[in-house]
């Protein structure tokens, strides 16, 4: 008789360990209270630090909505861009929303549908004689570390041949840590171009009006997502639901709008 109550209570024990497991993986999102976002904070338009010393951006604007929408507190996480995986990875941040190119990644992350259309770029100093991409050769090239644009200019795939060929006739491709150095040493003279993101290009000519100048071709195209961790379905899908509806009444455009961007933004197309 011992022995069977033993039995029985052991039994109850581990059913209920189960049934605990059960119900918190059921609750899911439904428990989330906070939203934690890793942003590069030099990265206008898409997310920076402003006059007031307030952290901004079409992406910031568009996370917020997002969390207001589902009872959640937004986390504003600036992170240092080479170091965005470790940070995701460990679970410092829920996920990456400032300006992410998804092209080239898709394998790397789970991602949310593209929302914005992205060009590469270069910008050179308003008085420049540089016309053209080809008038690149010989120049001291920059872009930031760990961007598209790197990758871009240092693919070595057969289908990148071009941009390879032309990171090859400059007399450097220098890595620098953000593009508001980037720009100030442009200014300055100390580096001939830019390699860069068009809507931060925009931002800094619109900023900075008759020092910069933005070539017109571009040296690649690609898409922005919101990346989760590998395998974070279920938090991707509750932020798209809420994006998705965001698109359906307008709210989406209108933020784009604030932000100088409708003509670059593709979700839902």
């Amino acid at each position: 008789m011992k022995k069977a109550v033993v039995v029985l209570l052991t039994l109850t024990m581990v059913m209920s360990l189960f049934g605990c497991g059960n119900k918190a993986e059921a609750k899911g999102e439904a428990e989330r209270t906070q939203l934690i976002v890793g942003f590069d904070a030099e990265y206008p338009p898409y997310g920076y630090q402003d006059e007031n010393g307030e952290y901004v951006g079409f992406d910031l604007s568009l996370a917020q909505e997002v969390c207001d929408r589902n009872g959640w507190e937004l986390v504003k996480q600036p992170i240092n861009w080479d170091s965005k995986d470790m940070e995701l990875n460990s679970g410092s941040i829920d996920c990456i929303w400032n300006g992410f190119t998804m092209t080239g990644r898709e394998e790397e992350y789970t991602w949310s549908d593209a929302y914005v259309n992205n060009s590469i770029m270069v910008v050179v100093a308003a008085d420049s004689d540089i016309k053209s991409k080809e008038d690149l050769a010989g120049k001291v090239v920059a872009t930031q570390s760990g961007s598209s644009a790197l990758t871009a200019l240092t693919d070595d795939s057969e289908e990148n041949a071009e941009n390879i060929a032309l990171a090859a006739s400059f007399s450097e491709l220098q890595e620098i840590a953000d593009y508001n150095t980037a720009f100030m040493n442009l200014e300055a003279g100390a580096i001939d171009a830019i390699a860069v993101d068009i809507g931060v290009a925009k931002y800094q000519l619109a900023s900075r009006e008759g020092i910069y100048r933005m070539l017109d071709d571009a040296i690649s195209t690609e898409q922005y997502g919101i990346g989760f961790k590998l395998g974070n379905t279920e938090l991707r899908d509750a932020v798209m639901v809420t994006m998705n509806e965001m698109l359906a009444d307008g709210t989406f455009a209108k933020i784009a709008e604030e932000w100088e961007l409708t003509n670059m933004v593709c979700l839902g197309e």
